[in-house]
């Protein structure tokens, strides 16, 4: 089991397109104890229901999680972040970056000494400045919102994992005062993610994870516990 779930996990990382909110992966802080970290997420492609077309975003965070007790962490974190909103039949909407934000929580379901089995729930909100097309006022936000069930495994050096995740990416618009909603396509399939820590030190870590089927989405980042 461990070697396949490796070999399954490396694939994909390396071989597919990667897609909503970081999960964090299953490294969680003890209770009273802090991670801090940057992070960097990059949604490829995101589409949207109807006629909207598809979004895409760049992202960039601080992280900050905090062990509420040893089986429960919150998650939050700050930066800034871009939306690029492609209508069909339409050029595309560039909004360019500005405040971003978010967070959430995870919650440890099972521990044993090489095996760990996560749920988590994770949002992201992003504001970008806003643009003038013919002379109109257009503003953008992203709302990410996702649950996820992660399993992950011990290699000491590198804690490889892999799970399910339902998520919902909506781009609220607004021309002038005139304002619309517009989710993500409902009707695709729930999620996959992949990914894998990889130790520095006994501090320091570095988080690859990508997310695909419902949303192409890729994240980076560095951590450190405080």
């Amino acid at each position: 089991m461990p070697k396949t779930l490796l070999i399954l996990i490396i694939s994909l990382v390396l071989t597919l397109p990667c897609y909503a909110a970081p999960c964090y992966g299953t490294k969680m802080p003890l209770q009273g104890d802090f991670f801090m970290g940057g992070q960097t997420n990059l949604i490829f492609e995101r589409h949207l229901e109807d006629e909207y077309g598809e979004m895409r975003s760049t992202q960039h965070f601080l992280l900050l999680s905090y062990g509420v007790a040893d089986w429960f962490v919150l998650d939050l974190k700050a930066g800034a972040g871009n939306i690029k909103q492609h209508p069909i039949g339409s050029d595309e909407l560039d909004y360019p970056s500005s405040f971003a934000g978010g967070y959430g929580f995870r919650i440890k379901l099972y521990e044993d000494e090489k095996f760990k089995v996560v749920y988590g729930f994770q949002h992201i909100s992003v504001h970008p400045r806003s643009i003038r097309i013919g002379g109109l006022k257009n503003t953008a936000v992203l709302d990410d919102w996702q649950t996820s069930l992660l399993v992950s495994y011990d290699f000491d050096k590198f804690n490889p994992y892999l799970g399910l995740k339902a998520s919902r990416t909506d781009y609220i618009h607004w021309i002038e005062e005139d304002r619309k909603r517009k989710m993500s396509d409902l009707t695709e399939v729930p999620g996959l993610v992949v990914g894998c820590d990889f130790h520095l030190n006994q501090t320091t870590w570095l988080n690859f994870e990508g997310q695909f089927f419902d949303i192409e989405e890729f994240a980076f980042s560095i951590n450190i516990a405080l």
